[in-house]
């Protein structure tokens, strides 16, 4: 449904994005996960039509997105970082204007609103003026005002920055209710929860390049320790991990407090090794639990860096 190509753009001596390629398909959500600075927005832009590209060229459902009047531009739905409501208008109002932006009038426009306002869970504050609503309220909103044409495509810039934990679960329920009506969904974020609950594919960006664009699960092998088997030792004192680091399986070793925690690549293979092991050198153990490490773990083996830092 979703090509770009080679996408480059910069900002003078900037490089902003440098060659990103990306696909979403039908009912997918894609997750684009980068520091600040790292291009994650201007991609957005670019795959949006707000920005030309240097060079490079996005496909929507394979036809080339040409110049701002392109009818292409119809199958996509912005919803961007800043708030784009006028506050002194009632949630009607401002969706009756946006609605006039894409030429939807009379009853199509009333059941736009209606479906839209439904969806996000404000059918009941459409005649009140946005300045009277909460910032997840405002967020909401913003994202009814992108669904009003029905775009299959739908682009997010961070659309939970700054809201309520209520609020965001309102929004990820609405994005989940759209990936089962078969939207395409193209996801920023900073938060790493997110992209692991929302997300198909993640692709990570760093400096303007896709340095990962995998699975979760995928993402996890790219890392030496893919899980950490933790195992709670009867009796450590005396115990020296470095005779287990000599096992092929294992990556890791460290013990604390009487629990041995070694990290391995391949679980199902690692961990009867492991036991094996501890059972033939008479070490008895109480309890064993994995661990896989988290995406904030997997984002910062391959960048080096916390989300936040700038480029």
């Amino acid at each position: 449904m979703l090509e770009a190509k080679a996408l480059k753009k910069g900002f003078g001596k900037i490089t902003a994005v440098d060659g990103v390629n990306l696909r979403a398909g039908a009912a997918e959500t894609i997750g684009l996960l980068g520091p600040n600075g790292a291009g994650k927005t201007t991609t957005i832009s670019m795959i949006a039509g707000l920005v030309r590209p240097d060079s490079g060229e996005v496909l929507i459902d394979g036809s080339p997105l040409r110049g701002d009047t392109d009818p292409v531009k119809r199958k996509i739905g912005l919803v961007p970082q800043d708030m784009a409501l006028f506050d002194e208008l009632s949630a009607l109002d401002n969706l009756t204007f946006f609605g006039a932006l894409y030429s939807i009038r009379g009853g199509a426009l009333k059941k736009a609103i209606a479906d839209a306002l439904a969806l996000v869970g404000l059918a009941d504050r459409a005649k009140d003026k946005v300045r009277t609503f909460s910032g997840g309220m405002k967020r909401r909103l913003n994202l009814a005002a992108a669904l009003l044409h029905d775009p299959q495509i739908l682009l997010l810039d961070e659309p939970t920055v700054g809201v309520d934990p209520q609020s965001r679960n309102a929004i990820f329920d609405n994005l989940e209710t759209l990936k089962k009506r078969g939207k395409t969904l193209v996801y920023t974020t900073h938060y790493m929860e997110e992209a692991e609950r929302l997300c198909d594919r993640i692709i990570i960006i760093d400096h303007g390049k896709v340095i990962a664009d995998d699975t979760l699960h995928g993402l996890h092998k790219l890392l030496p320790v893919t899980n950490v088997l933790a195992i709670e030792l009867e009796n450590a004192n005396g115990f020296d991990p470095a005779r287990l680091r000599t096992l092929p399986h294992v990556e890791s070793v460290e013990v604390r407090e009487g629990l041995l925690r070694v990290g391995v690549h391949d679980l199902s293979t690692g961990a009867p090794a492991i036991l094996q092991w501890l059972a033939e050198h008479g070490q008895s153990y109480q309890h064993v639990t994995s661990e896989r490490p988290d995406l904030e773990t997997v984002f910062l083996t391959l960048t080096g860096r916390s989300l936040r830092d700038a480029r």
